[in-house]
């Protein structure tokens, strides 16, 4: 009795050793195989047709979301939030180099998109004039914002003030007036299902093509494709996001690309409906594609 108590004690550790934990985490690029170790030339593989889009990449382990690309020197990179559908949702600028960085994200919001971010459905609710008065603690403090278009557009530009304001390590709050502060939590509601960070819309990218952001979508599964100038699909790929659904979190991967030219382009990320397989709360970023053999 006592060796078959031990016996079947094994075998239960063995069944409970052998459950999986569920994925979560950003993935990174698909695995490479290191060449064999042998004396005989590896057999050699045949290229696919470069009319055929390739296989979606299967993703490695979770490694640390990238910086964005450093600016060149004597410039400055600003992520200013706009509105789309509703929404509030980053693009980035690079301008001169400044120490009024606050007044230059703030005038930038005020200018409204450029011809390509505007071609995506993004606006801006922030008008001209809009000014920090003083930093203090870590807490911006700005006059009282006109308020044109009642309470839901009232938020949404509180919202695109907050989100690029905070973007600075010398502010966490923002002070409206009177009003108690707010930072960005106040306002994740505002965020689409899908944030793409990078890269920017109107980036010139190079293969592998990096694309990051923040989701909250089904089983944290973000799928992301590259589009050629023709609307060809020419590389595919998914990750999935640090948490799962109901909750948003970070996601990065990269893919990559073939194309003989430079050309435009366009990065989707999105979700896969769970209902019908369809593309869902898709993200859409035009893009300037270098050429890559």
């Amino acid at each position: 009795m006592r060796r078959a108590a031990v016996a079947l004690g094994v075998v239960t550790l063995v069944l409970v050793g052998g459950c999986g934990e569920p994925r979560s985490g950003s993935l990174g690029p698909a695995p490479t195989v290191a060449p064999a170790t042998t004396s005989m030339p590896p057999a050699a593989t045949p290229e696919p047709p470069p009319t055929s889009p390739p296989a979606p990449s299967r993703p490695t382990a979770r490694s640390t979301p990238p910086a964005p690309p450093r600016p060149p020197a004597g410039t400055v990179a600003v992520e200013l939030w706009y509105v789309r559908d509703g929404r509030i949702t980053p693009t980035r600028r690079t301008r001169p180099a400044t120490l009024a960085t606050s007044r230059l994200a703030l005038d930038e919001l005020a200018a409204g998109p450029t011809a390509v971010e505007a071609s995506v459905g993004l606006g801006t609710l922030v008008p001209a004039g809009v000014e920090v008065t003083r930093i203090t603690d870590g807490t911006a403090l700005l006059a009282t914002v006109p308020t044109p278009g009642g309470p839901a557009a009232a938020r949404l530009r509180e919202a695109q003030i907050v989100w690029t304001l905070t973007q600075f390590p010398t502010v966490r709050r923002v002070r409206f007036g009177t009003a108690a502060p707010v930072d960005r939590a106040d306002y994740t509601d505002l965020l689409p299902p899908i944030v793409v960070a990078t890269p920017a819309i109107g980036a010139l990218v190079t293969s592998p093509v990096t694309v990051a952001g923040t989701a909250d979508v089904f089983e944290a599964t973000v799928n992301v494709r590259v589009l050629d100038a023709s609307g060809r699909e020419i590389a595919t790929t998914f990750t999935t996001a640090t948490c799962g659904t109901g909750c948003r979190r970070d996601y990065h991967v990269s893919v990559g690309y073939r194309l003989d030219r430079e050309q435009a382009g366009t990065v989707e990320v999105y979700e896969v409906s769970p209902a019908d397989g369809s593309r869902t709360k898709l993200v859409a970023v035009p893009v300037r594609l270098t050429a890559s053999r």
